[in-house]
């Protein structure tokens, strides 16, 4: 193999690995096309728009740093910024989820009530679900949502797509950084998309009361924050 083989198959390599290390690139997803009832066709459509507006944006700012004669280092500590960034917006919004969600479970639960009518007693159940929730406040979540979850994904960075770019950088190599963009942004997507499929039809198969309850938005908000707090915490 040659220098540009070796290359790209390491570009392939890390955008394979640091896609499958790091669970908000997948789990994000499959926690929220389960609660909010996503056909699995929506959930990779929306895991496939997000994953381009995060290596985008990281293409875009290793292009452009590299036009302007920045540093290895520079675009390093731009990227560890977008990445602090990015960790505390997934987990305050994996937090606020997560409070409506038991908020909503809470809406939903059931009472009974005792009523008299002369000598005879009765009791029946009932809850309030229907009397605070509106057909327009699901297609509003279901709408903002994915933006949401867009806006967080360009924020984040590939940290590992700049110093791949610097070797045919410094060789003045247009061609290969194009290729290296290219190669380590369908491997990415791919495993994204691979990883939700997977993760989805098993949480399906599975059948887990609490995430497919009452409480699936609370456990979908609960897996967001995870994932963010390990972004920003542990640095995954």
């Amino acid at each position: 193999m040659n220098e540009a083989q070796i290359l790209l198959l390491t570009a392939a390599s890390i955008a394979f690995l640091h896609t499958i290390l790091g669970p908000d690139h997948y789990v994000v997803f499959t926690a929220m096309g389960r609660a909010r009832g996503w056909s699995l066709s929506r959930t990779l459509r929306i895991t496939l728009y997000c994953g381009i507006g995060h290596v985008l944006s990281s293409v875009v700012i290793g292009v452009i740093g590299l036009m302007l004669g920045a540093q290895l280092s520079s675009l390093i500590a731009i990227e560890s910024m977008r990445g602090n960034l990015a960790g505390w917006a997934l987990l305050a919004f994996g937090l606020m989820y997560f409070a409506w969600g038991l908020r909503k479970a809470g809406r939903g639960h059931s009472h009974s009530h005792v009523h008299a009518h002369g000598e005879v007693l009765h009791d029946h159940e009932h809850d309030h679900h229907d009397e605070h929730t509106h057909v327009h406040d699901q297609r509003a979540g279901n709408f903002i949502t994915p933006w949401a979850i867009f806006v967080i994904f360009v924020f984040g960075p590939c940290e590992a797509l700049i110093p791949l770019f610097m070797y045919p950088a410094l060789q003045h190599n247009a061609g290969l950084v194009v290729w290296v963009a290219i190669v380590f942004g369908i491997v990415t997507l791919a495993t994204m998309l691979a990883l939700v499929a997977i993760t989805s039809v098993g949480l399906r198969a599975v059948r887990i009361p609490a995430v497919s309850g009452r409480y699936a938005h609370a456990v979908a908000g609960a897996a967001i924050a995870l994932c963010g707090g390990a972004v920003s915490f542990v640095g995954a």
